[in-house]
C-alpha cells in the first residue's frame, strides 16, 4: 500500500462508502448540534478544494473524516495557523 507524504499514517483502507459516512455522521451527532445545510455544504466545499484532503474523504492535519467534522456545530478546520472555513 502507498503511503502519502505527509500523511498521518493513512493508506487506501481509509476509504469510506457513502453509506457508511452516513452512519458515522448519525453515531457523531448524538446530543450534538449540527450546522445548517447551507453551512455545511460551504465547509464540504472547502475541504474538497483543500490540498491537505487526502482520499476524497480524510483530512490531512488531524486524521478526521471531513464530512463528519463539517458536519458538527462545535468542529473547526484544523487546517494550520487559520482556519479555511469562513
Amino acid at each position: 500500500m502507498e503511503r502519502l507524504e505527509g500523511c498521518k499514517g493513512c493508506t487506501d483502507s481509509v476509504k469510506v462508502s457513502p453509506e457508511k459516512l452516513e452512519r458515522l455522521i448519525a453515531i457523531a451527532m448524538k446530543g450534538r448540534e449540527a450546522v445548517s445545510d447551507q453551512e455545511y455544504n460551504d465547509r464540504m466545499d472547502t475541504c474538497l478544494s483543500c490540498p491537505a484532503l487526502q482520499y476524497g474523504t480524510t483530512c490531512r492535519y488531524c486524521g478526521c473524516l471531513v464530512a463528519v467534522r463539517a458536519r458538527l456545530q462545535d468542529s473547526g478546520c484544523p487546517f494550520p495557523l487559520a482556519s479555511r472555513w469562513s
